[in-house]
C-alpha cells in the first residue's frame, strides 16, 4: 500500500478551502490513494501531512480530523507523523459490491483558519472470493435422440471479485467424450454456460452419466468453484421449453407493496402431454440468497416477499428455468430495476460550529460548517438550503454539498443576545421532505456601549463651615455592556492647570458616585464651584462619559456686624454737633455698618442701647430680632444711704409686613421627559416669610413678563398655595427643549412684599421619531439607478444613503443594515456612515440590474427605523446610457425659469439681512441678560446649548455636494427635496431646490 501510494504522488493535488471568506476551488483535484483490500490495521496508506504541505505540529495545532459523508471511519490519521493508515478490516466486496471501482472519499478538516483538503483513497480487489455456482448439484434428463451439437444451460458460477480476478474458464473434470462446456457473454451483464453433446446418446448402452463442471478465476494462485452434473437418459421428449423472451426487464416502484405482481415470463412446449407440461422455479444467484421475489409455477407471476429499497440496491438480476414434465428447461434473465421514490428526508450533520460569538464579529465571519445528504437519486436527491433569518446570518455554498453560515451584517449583543436560527433542507421531490436544524448563537460582549449618566448635570448644596468629608449628593452612570464592561466607576476628571477650579476640596466616591466636599467652605470666599466627573468601564479599552456637577455654597451666619462709621478704632469718639434749637426727629448722625455675610444674614437692624439721656434719642425697634421688651425702671434718693425702688414695664412688639419672602435656593432646575402626560408635577419651590400672621402667608404665582419677553413655552403652572410646578401639556424636546419661567413669592400684608426666583425648565428627549431617509428620494416614485462600471473594483462608491433623525443624543445616532438585494453579495453598506460599495469585483453571471433595500434604524429604546430602495446599474460604456430626463424645455420655459431665479434671489437676500438683523438684536438683548444673570448659571446655559446643537445631527462631519443645475432639471439629484411640495411644476422645484440650498449654508458673523 505504501509503495502503491508513493507511486500516485505524481498525481496528487491538493484540494484547499480559503477561510472564512474566500469561496473553495471547487475544480482542484482531491489528494489520491490506492490500497489492497484486506490490508493490516495500521498498515501504510500514505503521507497525508506531507502531500497536503503540511507538517505534524500543524495537524495537532489545527485539530485536524478526518470527515466521510457516512459517518463510519475506515481510515484514521496519525497526528504524530501525519501518515494516513487503515484503521480496520477492508472488505472490497462489502463497501462496493461488483463496481468495477471501489473508492473512499473523505475530507481531511482543520480549524483557525476553516481549512479543508478532499481526499480520495481506491481500494484494489485481491483474490479472496472462489467462484460459486448456485446449485451443489443440477441433473439434467436428456432425451437418446438428442442431436449432436444440442445444447443444455447451466447456472453460471458467481465470483465476488473483479477483473482477473473473476472467473475466466470452464472445464470439465473428468473429461468426457459425450459433452463439452461452451461459455460467454451476450452483453456485459448476460453470461451463459452450456453443456454440448458432442456425439448421439444411447441409454441402453449408457442410462446415466455424472461428472463436475470446474469453474476457475485468473488470481495467482487461481481459486476455483465445482457443481456435479447427473446426465439421465431419456426416452423422446425431443422439444425443450422455449422462453418469449430472453431477457424481461421489469421497472418497479420501490414502496410498492409486499406481494405485487411486478412481471409474468411465458414459455412454450411444443410437446404433448407430461412434456408440454411447464413448470416455473427461481434459481438464486450469488449473493441473494433471502430473496425479494417469488415465482408462481404454474402461471409465471413474479410476486414480492417484502418491498424494494433503491438506496440498497437499484437493480436485481433473476434467473428463472422452464422444465417440462419430459425433464426439458430452458433459462431466461429477469432485470428488476428499481425506480426511486422519495423516501428519506435530507440529512445535515456539522462539522464545525462557534459559539459564542463576540459582538465585533466582522461580516463574512464562518460560524458553521456543515453537510447535507439525501440517500434519494435525481431530484429526490437535490437538496437546497434556507435559513430563516437573513438579516444578520446568511448559508453560503462551501464545496459540493458543504455549506457555511456566515454573518452578513454588524451584530449587537445590547439588542440581541442569542440568536436561535434554523437551517431547512428540503429536496426536490413531489412532495418535498424536508429536516430542519436549529443553530443556537450566543453573542459575547464587547466593550461598545460609554457610561451615560441619568442626568445632563448635578447641582449640589453645602453649608459654609460644614464638617469635614461631608456628603453632599451622588452621580450615577449606567452602562448597556454586561460583567466588566458595564462595571463603572467614577472619578475627577483632570483640567488643565490653567482651567483647574478654585477649589479643589471636592472628591468622589469611586465605586458608588458619592460626593463628597474635603474640607470646611467659606462662603465669602467661594460661593459655587464647578467639577467634572467622568465615569469609566472596565473594559479594554475603557469607555468613559463626563457630567457637570455644580457646588453651590449655602451662607452660614458667621460674620458679625462691622462699624465703618465712627470709627471704632479705640481712639476718643468724635462728637456730633447738635443745635440746642433742633427740633425732634433732627438728624443727629447715622451709624454704617456692613455684614459679610449674605441674604437675610446681611439684614442690619440699630438699636439705642445705652445713653446718658435715654429718652432724649431714639432707634427702630424690630420684632424679629427682638419680640418682646423687659424694662426695669429704678428711682432712687439721694440720701445716704439712697434708698431705691423698682417698677417692671414689659413691652410686646406687634408686627408690621418689613420683611418679604426669601425663596431656599437662588434658582432652580427642573426636568420633564418629552411626551409627558398633561398637568405633570415636575418640581417644587419653597419660600419662608420672616414675619407672622397674614404677614408671613406666601402664595405663589407666575411673575408678569412683557410680551417682547414671554418663554415659547406656555405651558408651565405653580400651585399658589404649596409651591408645586405643572406643566400643562406634553412636550416636544424637538420644538422646546428649555423654557424659564420667573415665580413669584407674596405675602399677604398690606402692602404685600415680594421677591423673585428663576425656573429653568429641561425638556428630557425620547425615542419618538424614526430617521428620514433624504437620499435616496422616497416619494413613492421609481428609485433612481446608480451607474456602476463593471470594471469597478471592490471598494467603489456606489452611493451613499443619508438620513436624519429628529431626536438627539444616542436616539439619533443612526446605523445603515443592507436588508435585501438581488445579489447580497455584490454590495456591502457601511453602518456608520451609509456608504454603499461594491463587497466584489463583478462578474459576467451577474445581472445588469440590482436592486436593494437599506435599514436605517437609531440607537433608541425601542429602536425606530425606516427603509431606503435604491437600485444599481452595471453599465460597461456610460456612453450608451438614457436617463429619463423630459423632454427639452421651450423658450417660453426658458424665460419663466429666469424670473422664477430672479425672484427667489431677491427673496433669499431679504432673507439673509432679516436673519441677520435679528442675529444681532439677539445677541445685544443676550449680553444685557447675561449681565444682569448669574455668572455660572449662563456658563451653564451656553455649554448646554452647544451640546443640543451638537447631539441634533447624525453626521459625524460635515458634507459638501456640488449641485450643477440646467434648465428642465425637475430630475436632478436633488431628489430629496421633492416630498416638501411635490404638487409644484419643475421650475418651482428647481427655485425651491436653490432656496434650501442657500438657506442651509454655513453662516459666519
Amino acid at each position: 500500500p505504501g509503495a502503491s501510494g508513493s507511486a500516485g504522488c505524481g498525481r496528487r493535488q491538493v484540494l484547499c478551502l480559503s477561510a472564512f471568506l474566500a469561496l473553495p476551488l471547487a475544480r482542484a483535484e482531491p489528494i489520491r490513494y490506492s490500497v489492497a483490500e484486506e490490508a493490516e490495521s495500521g498498515s501504510l496508506v500514505g503521507k497525508l501531512a506531507e502531500d497536503a504541505g503540511l507538517t505534524p505540529p500543524q495537524l495537532s495545532a489545527r485539530r485536524a480530523r478526518l470527515l466521510s459523508e457516512d459517518g463510519r471511519q475506515h481510515l484514521r490519521l496519525d497526528r504524530g507523523s501525519g501518515r494516513l493508515l487503515v484503521a480496520g478490516r477492508l472488505d472490497r466486496e462489502e463497501l462496493c459490491a461488483h463496481s468495477a471501482t471501489c473508492m473512499l472519499p473523505f475530507e481531511l478538516l482543520l480549524s483557525d483558519p476553516l481549512q479543508f483538503f478532499r481526499v480520495e483513497v481506491t481500494l484494489n480487489d485481491v483474490n479472496d472470493h472462489s467462484p460459486v455456482f448456485p446449485e451443489v448439484r443440477d441433473t439434467f434428463k436428456i432425451p437418446e435422440t438428442s442431436e449432436t451439437g444440442s445444447r443444455f444451460p447451466l447456472q453460471v458460477a458467481r465470483d465476488l471479485d473483479i477483473g482477473s480476478n473473476n472467473i475466466q474458464a470452464y472445464r470439465i473434470s473428468p473429461q468426457n467424450a459425450d459433452f463439452s462446456v461452451s461459455y460467454g457473454s451476450r452483453s456485459e451483464d448476460d453470461k451463459y454456460l452450456e453443456l454440448v453433446l458432442e456425439k448421439p446418446l444411447d441409454r441402453e448402452e449408457q442410462a446415466e452419466m455424472s461428472f463436475s463442471v470446474i469453474a476457475e478465476d485468473g488470481g495467482s494462485p487461481p481459486r476455483s468453484g465445482t457443481t456435479q452434473v447427473k446426465i439421465v437418459i431419456l426416452d423422446a421428449n425431443d422439444n425443450a421449453p422455449m422462453f418469449t423472451k430472453h431477457v424481461y426487464i421489469a421497472k418497479v416502484l420501490e414502496n410498492m407493496p409486499e406481494g405485487s405482481v411486478i412481471l409474468t415470463v411465458l414459455a412454450t412446449d411444443q410437446d404433448a402431454g407430461i412434456n408440454g407440461d411447464i413448470s416455473y422455479e427461481i434459481t438464486e444467484l450469488v449473493g441473494q440468497s433471502d430473496s425479494q421475489f417469488v415465482i408462481d409455477h404454474r402461471t409465471g407471476e413474479i410476486k414480492l416477499t417484502k418491498p424494494l429499497d433503491f438506496e440498497e440496491a437499484e437493480t436485481h438480476l433473476l434467473s428463472v428455468r422452464a422444465r417440462d414434465g419430459g425433464g426439458l428447461s430452458a433459462i431466461c434473465k429477469v432485470l428488476v430495476e428499481v425506480v426511486d421514490v422519495n423516501d428519506n428526508a435530507p440529512e445535515l450533520a456539522v462539522s464545525s460550529f462557534s459559539s459564542p460569538l463576540p459582538e465585533n464579529t466582522v461580516p463574512g465571519t464562518v460560524v458553521a460548517l456543515f453537510t447535507v445528504r439525501d440517500r434519494d437519486s435525481g431530484a429526490n436527491g437535490k437538496i437546497s438550503c434556507a435559513l430563516d433569518d437573513q438579516l444578520f446570518f446568511s448559508l453560503r455554498p462551501a464545496y459540493k454539498n458543504y455549506y457555511e453560515l456566515v454573518t452578513v451584517s454588524a451584530l449587537d449583543r445590547e439588542r440581541t443576545a442569542r440568536y436561535v436560527l434554523g437551517v431547512t433542507a428540503a429536496d426536490a421531490g413531489s412532495p418535498p421532505l424536508t429536516s430542519t436544524h436549529t443553530f443556537t448563537v450566543d453573542i459575547s460582549d464587547v466593550n461598545d456601549n460609554a457610561p451615560v449618566f441619568n442626568q445632563t448635570s448635578y447641582t449640589m448644596y453645602v453649608r459654609e463651615n460644614n464638617a469635614p468629608t461631608v456628603f453632599v449628593g451622588a452621580v450615577s452612570a449606567a452602562d448597556a455592556d454586561v460583567g466588566l464592561n458595564a462595571k463603572v466607576t467614577y472619578s475627577l476628571a483632570p483640567v488643565p492647570a490653567a482651567e483647574r477650579p478654585s477649589c479643589s476640596c471636592i472628591s468622589v466616591n469611586s465605586e458608588n458616585g458619592h460626593v463628597f466636599v474635603l474640607r470646611p467652605l467659606d462662603y465669602e470666599r467661594l460661593r459655587q464651584s464647578e467639577v467634572t466627573v467622568s465615569a469609566s468601564d472596565a473594559g479594554s479599552p475603557p469607555l468613559r462619559a463626563n457630567v457637570t456637577v455644580r457646588l453651590v455654597v449655602l451662607d452660614e451666619n458667621d460674620n458679625a456686624p462691622l462699624v465703618l462709621y465712627p470709627a471704632q478704632d479705640g481712639s476718643a469718639a468724635s462728637s456730633e454737633l447738635v443745635p440746642v434749637s433742633a427740633e425732634p426727629g433732627y438728624l443727629v448722625t447715622k451709624v454704617v455698618a456692613v455684614d459679610a455675610d449674605s441674604g437675610q444674614n446681611s439684614w442690619l437692624s440699630y438699636h439705642l442701647l445705652r445713653a446718658t439721656e435715654p429718652g432724649l434719642f431714639m432707634s427702630a425697634l424690630d420684632r424679629e430680632r427682638t419680640a418682646r421688651y423687659v424694662l426695669g425702671v429704678t428711682a432712687a434718693d439721694a440720701g445716704s444711704p439712697p434708698l431705691t425702688s423698682t417698677h417692671t414695664f414689659t413691652v410686646d412688639i406687634s408686627d408690621v409686613n418689613d420683611n418679604a419672602p426669601v425663596f431656599n435656593q437662588t434658582s432652580y432646575t427642573m426636568y420633564v421627559r418629552e411626551n409627558n402626560a398633561p398637568t405633570v408635577f415636575v418640581g417644587a419651590v419653597s419660600a419662608a416669610d420672616a414675619d407672622v400672621g397674614l404677614n408671613a402667608k406666601v402664595t405663589y404665582s407666575l411673575a408678569p413678563v412683557p410680551a417682547a419677553e414671554r418663554p415659547s413655552c406656555s405651558c408651565i403652572s405653580v400651585n399658589s398655595e404649596n409651591g408645586h410646578v405643572f406643566v400643562l401639556r406634553p412636550l416636544d424636546y424637538e420644538r422646546l427643549r428649555q423654557s424659564e419661567v420667573t415665580v413669584s413669592a407674596s405675602d399677604a400684608g398690606s402692602p404685600p412684599l415680594r421677591a423673585n426666583v428663576t425656573v429653568r425648565l429641561v425638556v428630557l428627549d425620547e425615542n419618538d421619531n424614526a430617521p428620514l431617509v433624504l437620499y435616496p428620494a422616497q416619494d413613492g416614485s421609481a428609485a433612481s439607478s446608480e451607474l456602476v462600471p463593471v470594471s469597478a473594483e471592490p471598494g467603489y462608491l456606489v452611493t451613499k444613503v443619508v438620513a436624519v433623525d429628529a431626536d438627539s443624543g444616542q436616539n439619533s445616532w443612526l446605523s445603515y443594515h443592507l436588508l435585501r438585494a438581488t445579489e447580497p453579495g455584490l454590495f456591502s453598506v457601511a453602518v456608520q456612515s451609509g456608504e454603499v460599495r461594491l463587497k466584489r469585483p463583478v462578474t459576467e453571471r451577474d445581472s445588469a440590474k440590482h436592486k436593494l433595500l437599506v435599514l436605517v434604524r437609531d440607537n433608541g429604546k425601542p429602536p425606530l427605523s425606516a427603509t431606503a430602495a435604491l437600485s444599481a446599474l452595471l453599465l460597461k460604456d456610460f456612453s450608451d446610457v438614457r436617463l429619463p430626463h423630459g423632454s427639452p424645455p421651450t423658450d417660453e420655459q426658458g424665460d419663466s425659469l429666469t424670473t422664477y431665479l430672479i425672484i427667489a434671489l431677491v427673496f433669499v437676500s431679504l432673507l439673509f439681512l432679516i436673519s441677520s438683523a435679528l442675529f444681532v438684536a439677539r445677541k445685544v438683548c443676550k449680553s444685557k441678560e447675561l449681565k444682569a444673570a448669574h455668572v455660572l448659571s449662563g456658563a451653564h446655559n451656553l455649554h448646554s446649548g452647544l451640546a443640543d446643537a451638537a447631539a441634533a445631527g447624525t453626521l459625524p462631519r460635515a458634507y459638501c455636494y456640488e449641485i450643477s443645475l440646467t434648465t428642465g432639471s425637475g430630475n436632478s439629484e436633488f431628489q430629496f427635496l421633492k416630498p416638501i411640495l411635490p404638487s409644484l411644476p419643475a421650475q418651482m422645484g428647481l427655485i425651491l431646490q436653490l432656496f434650501f440650498c442657500l438657506s442651509f449654508c454655513p453662516i459666519r458673523l
